[in-house]
């Protein structure tokens, strides 16, 4: 469910990039990791069934960060629907933020004698809904750093991570670096410029997903 990766000489943006290794200053035995993807679940009610996949890296094809929700598909849908289709909310963070919506809504419609006594069903497309903060607020927006220093003036602690909240987080973390720390489990390589070790997509395929560049 943790996969580790460190990545090797590659290219970004048309220019050749060197490895980790040969990077200045970094020792050439380094098992330092550069990349960390997870799987993960919440053991309550609410959460019960559902995976979480978290990934993280250097040296990535793009600089981007992105939460993506993918609603489950209706078992017994009663509308024909695109293979591999699904709803999903995706809340972009950088470089852009801004949310996007897809949907599948009713599209065109088909011929059919067999399917009903009209002779018609009833197709969905995807359709997209796509709000970029930046063109919708412009200059209205309030930047990050600004927010952060109203909120800390107004007594807001909304953004901030408690004391226990931060320790909560390390109990969880340090297992996964002290199997690391032992030896267990080396990083994988993977090329500058790629989205990491193929070990990565293999652990998501293993429950029918897959990362959003690869949809």
């Amino acid at each position: 469910h943790v996969i580790r990766g460190q990545y090797s000489a590659g290219s970004r943006h048309g220019k050749a990039v060197p490895g980790y290794l040969n990077e200045a200053g970094v020792p050439a035995d380094s098992d330092t990791e550069t990349y960390v993807a997870l799987r993960t679940e919440i053991e309550n009610w609410r959460w019960a069934g559902v995976p979480f996949y978290i990934r993280t890296g250097k040296r990535l094809a793009a600089r981007e960060a992105h939460i993506t929700v993918n609603f489950r598909p209706t078992p017994h849908p009663i509308f024909k629907a695109p293979i591999g289709a699904a709803n999903k909310l995706v809340i972009n963070l950088q470089p852009r933020d801004g949310l996007e919506l897809h949907l599948l809504a009713e599209g065109r419609t088909q011929r059919n004698a067999a399917a009903s006594s009209t002779g018609a069903t009833q197709t969905l497309a995807p359709v997209q809904l796509d709000l970029d903060f930046d063109k919708r607020f412009g200059n209205e927006r309030v930047g990050a750093y600004e927010r952060l220093l109203l909120d800390v003036i107004d007594g807001r602690l909304n953004l901030f991570v408690r004391s226990d909240e931060q320790e909560e987080a390390w109990q969880w973390v340090q297992p996964m670096l002290e199997h690391w720390e032992a030896g267990q489990m080396p990083p994988r390589p993977y090329a500058a410029g790629t989205w990491g070790p193929s070990a990565a997509s293999a652990m998501i395929a293993r429950d029918g997903h897959c990362w959003s560049e690869e949809a």
